[in-house]
């Protein structure tokens, strides 16, 4: 029989182990390798039964183990110092409070998903570990972050193969009484909740849960909830799943409940309301519309609300594909938007004007997420310095005019956090050689270039720690492909063979992702034949380890996991190869501690950054990679390998992918292999241990979690904050007036007449040290002097005369208008660099409350009738 409603029956502690409660709902314990051995020690056979989850242990713990606890001096002494430990990081200053002042009070950041930890699967893989990382990064900073999600109650999916390797999904129910969560309730004990309004007068009600990730608070919105017609109460069912309506819900819910759960979480506890805004992704752009809906409530207009909402606004992009990026029909947005939906008072066409795809190449009648999301933030970056170059060019049409490096898209190179990837034998013996104290400090704060400590580590020991990381993932491999071919329907009598997959001392190779066809999982089969060599080698062999989700719609992706998993059945080479099923954290944590290699070939540019390597990374695992993300950025080959690449070359995607697998099986056999077991008399592998050396101490610091937070609040937190603060009602108008005045008016402003005068040789040309100086005549129309920023640009100049590594230099008006209406403008300009050289002038908009020149979009340059055109060329 089923039952019919299920609950979870909480125990009671005894007042002893009050304590534990706390250690297992605060979620630092996923992190903190104190209080998980604290858990382990309640039951030392529980905690893998409850998923690692310290709330789910508790709960099956019995009364007499419980009293036994309560009754032993040596587990209260652990437990007391666990408790105080956790209160000493809760309530004492940190990095941030250690900073000037002038930082933001609270910043919120919005995402679809948060990858925190394995018991709270509300992940699907790279953005989801990312925004936990950026958590749990922040707590240990002592950064006010309030994240802000959906609590998707089937999460993702779980993955499974069937006999022929197809992969199946299944939706387990996450009951979140069963979950390290608890509802936010009002004074009165009442759940608190938010409401959205939907079409034909109805609504969508949403409870909001909060996980506690150390310092952090984690708001999840939950439609899941009895006054939910059944459709409304699936909008968070599962994540990234359901049509173009279902998903727009998702991001209404996410974006403007998100804000609503925000500010309700503030006004019950007393959490100060957030400053900055952080919009992980496009998928939560939708709070910037509530923050406009709540500013005109106040008494601004949608123009000056809007300028308000962008100071204060930072925007992520992880996509370096438009194919990747929301995109909905524009009827739809208008019917959620109109009359008798969301956002009343807030006007629908200019909903639809911050989404639209109003460049060439755009499609009108789509609305587009990431598009909305930058024209709401004032800050935008992508996550690495590759990314941010794509990205500049990707939406260089939100800004006509300018160079696409110009476009302003920064860029913070994505990192991860250390505590959580990091192998316990790894931290061991850090905190062996310079204290917990230090340890902890490197890797969560960061901070130094490189980890010094790592030169006294002799490499005998180095080499030893390898071996049992590596040892540890065999076990857990062919534990974990047992049960994938009983799953798959094989007896426990077939199986026998999988107590020889894998060696302890074969070189291993990692590779797990998600499964789209950009990162290329099947690359590697390219031609069997060169890889079955490589695998069975009778000297050199190397062995390769497989995870990998394809999305449940994406029957192409499938299709290549069907293909590596067929080919790892094989008989012959399946002790070498193997492709495990429901790759996740848990499975993760083992994963990269234990691989020597960790092989990422994606079709470049289009890895925005690739964190995977960056945990494999701080284990002592080397990377084997194309130079895309994160790894284009920060190769050298003291930490790896470079994967040559045939990109911008033009030729078709079948012959590259052949040119790119040869260039891997090249360097697995004749670079990577050869180094591993080249050994020494006494069997160890110098050179290698040379390079897990160095990947350690050089690249180690900079892959961190915390630095990169820490870029964060100093690039882009603390100067929105002074943007927010600097925009009161009153200056919020006056900027949006400014800026209506400036576009009417911009039509009539332009270059009229450029001229200049050289010091040059006695034959004539240029000299490097010299001067120009420029006069520059222009019309500005309606405008005036200090509405405008004249500038020269100079630099070297390529074939077609583009300039390059520009330098700009604002030039001085000289002179009142002549008759014509017309200002002049003068300045130097040093030639101080040789070769081809060329300068142009331009005129941009210029306020001291705009971020960048290009904010607007708008530029006057010289025409060809303008005295010396473009500009001069100096050769």
């Amino acid at each position: 029989m089923k039952a019919i409603r299920r609950f979870t029956v909480r125990p009671v502690l005894p007042e002893p182990l009050r304590p534990l409660g706390e250690l297992a709902r605060n979620l630092r314990w996923s992190w903190h390798a104190g209080t998980k051995d604290l858990f382990r020690a309640v039951d030392p056979g529980g905690l893998p039964a409850a998923g690692g989850d310290p709330v789910r242990l508790l709960g099956s713990v019995s009364a007499a183990r419980l009293a036994e606890l309560a009754a032993d001096p040596g587990f209260l002494r652990d437990l007391a110092a666990a408790a105080e430990d956790l209160g000493t990081y809760l309530r004492g200053p940190r990095w941030y409070q250690e900073q000037p002042a002038g930082l933001p009070a609270a910043i919120g950041y919005f995402s679809p998903e948060f990858g925190v930890t394995a018991a709270l699967p509300q992940y699907s893989g790279g953005l989801g570990i990312l925004a936990g990382d950026h958590l749990k990064a922040a707590s240990d900073l002592g950064v006010p972050l309030i994240g802000v999600g959906l609590l998707y109650r089937h999460g993702y999916f779980r993955q499974s193969l069937s006999r022929e390797g197809w992969q199946q999904e299944h939706y387990p129910v996450l009951d979140p009484d069963e979950l390290p969560v608890a509802l936010v309730r009002e004074a009165d004990g009442s759940p608190s909740r938010v409401t959205l309004a939907l079409p034909g007068g109805r609504s969508l009600h949403a409870h909001i849960w909060q996980a506690q990730v150390g310092r952090v608070p984690l708001l999840m919105l939950d439609s899941d909830v009895e006054e939910n017609e059944p459709g409304e109460r699936g909008v968070t069912d599962r994540l990234y799943g359901g049509g173009s309506e279902h998903r727009l819900l998702q991001e209404m819910l996410l974006g403007i409940g998100g804000v609503r759960a925000l500010r309700s979480y503030c006004r019950i506890t007393g959490h100060p309301d957030p400053e900055v805004f952080h919009t992980n992704e496009g998928h939560a752009g939708f709070l910037g519309l509530e923050r406009i809906r709540e500013l005109g409530g106040a008494g601004l207009d949608f123009d000056a609300a809007l300028e308000s909402v962008r100071a204060g606004t930072v925007f992520t992009t992880h996509t370096p594909v438009p194919a990747g990026i929301d995109r909905f029909d524009r009827d739809l947005v208008a019917r959620h938007f109109g009359d008798d939906g969301e956002l009343p008072g807030v006007d629908a066409g200019r909903v639809l004007q911050l989404g639209t795809e109003s460049y060439p190449g755009g499609e009108p009648r789509l609305f587009n997420m990431a598009v909305m999301g930058l024209r709401l933030a004032q800050r935008a970056n992508g996550v690495s310095t590759l990314h941010g170059a794509v990205s500049r060019e990707m939406f260089a049409g939100l800004w006509p005019g300018f160079d696409p490096d110009e476009v302003p898209i920064t860029s913070i190179t994505n990192g991860v956090h250390a505590p959580t990837w990091v192998a316990p034998e790894i931290t061991r013996t850090a905190v062996g050689r310079i204290g917990a104290g230090r340890a902890d400090h490197a890797l969560s704060v960061g901070g130094s270039d490189r980890w010094d400590a790592v030169a006294d580590i002799p490499d005998a020991e180095i080499w030893e720690l390898r071996r049992t990381l590596r040892e540890q993932l065999v076990g857990e491999v062919r534990t974990r492909l047992r049960a994938s071919w009983r799953g798959r329907g094989a007896s426990g009598a077939e199986l026998g063979w999988i107590d020889g997959v894998l060696d302890p001392g074969v070189l291993t190779i990692g590779f797990a992702r998600r499964v789209p066809s950009y990162k290329r999982l099947t690359l590697m089969l390219r031609d069997r034949d060169r890889l079955t060599e490589l695998l069975l080698h009778p000297t050199r062999p190397i062995q390769i380890v497989v995870a990998g989700k394809a999305h449940p719609a994406d029957d192409g992706g499938k299709r290549l996991v069907q293909e590596l998993v067929r080919f790892a059945d094989d008989p012959r080479v399946r002790h070498r190869i193997v492709f495990l099923p429901d790759y996740g954290m848990a499975m993760a944590e083992r994963l990269y501690p234990g691989c020597d290699v960790w092989l990422n070939n994606p079709l470049r540019p289009l890895e925005a950054c690739g964190t995977s390597g960056m945990k494999a990374a701080l284990n002592g695992c080397l990377n084997l990679s194309v130079l895309d993300g994160w790894w284009d950025e920060w190769f050298e080959p003291d930490f790896g390998w470079a994967i040559p690449t045939a990109d911008g070359s033009g030729m078709d995607e079948d012959r590259r992918d052949e040119l790119e697998s040869a260039a891997l099986y090249s360097l697995i056999e004749d670079r990577v292999a050869p180094r591993f077991y080249d050994r020494t008399a006494d069997g160890l592998p110098e050179r290698w241990v040379g390079m897990v050396r160095s990947t350690l101490a050089n690249l180690g610091p900079k892959v961190l979690a915390g630095r990169m937070v820490r870029e964060y609040v100093e690039r882009l937190y603390a100067p929105a904050a002074l943007a927010h603060r600097s925009l009161g009602p009153e200056a919020a108008g006056e900027l949006a007036g400014w800026k209506a005045r400036v576009r009417a008016a911009w039509p009539e402003v332009h270059v009229d007449h450029v001229e200049s005068v050289a010091v040059t040789a006695a034959d004539g040309t240029a000299a490097l040290g010299s001067t120009l100086s420029l006069r520059v005549q222009v019309a500005l129309g309606a405008l005036r002097p200090d509405d405008v920023e004249v500038q020269a640009v100079s630099g070297r100049v390529d074939a077609q005369d583009r300039i390059a590594d520009a330098r700009t230099v604002a030039l001085k008006p000289a002179g009142g208008p002549d008759l014509e209406g017309r200002l002049l403008y003068e300045g130097p300009l040093a030639l101080d660099r040789t070769g081809p050289y060329g300068y142009t002038v331009r005129i941009l908009p210029a306020h001291h409350l705009l971020a960048s020149g290009a904010e607007l979009g708008l530029v006057a340059a010289p025409t060809g009738a303008t005295g010396e055109g473009a500009g001069v060329l100096l050769r």
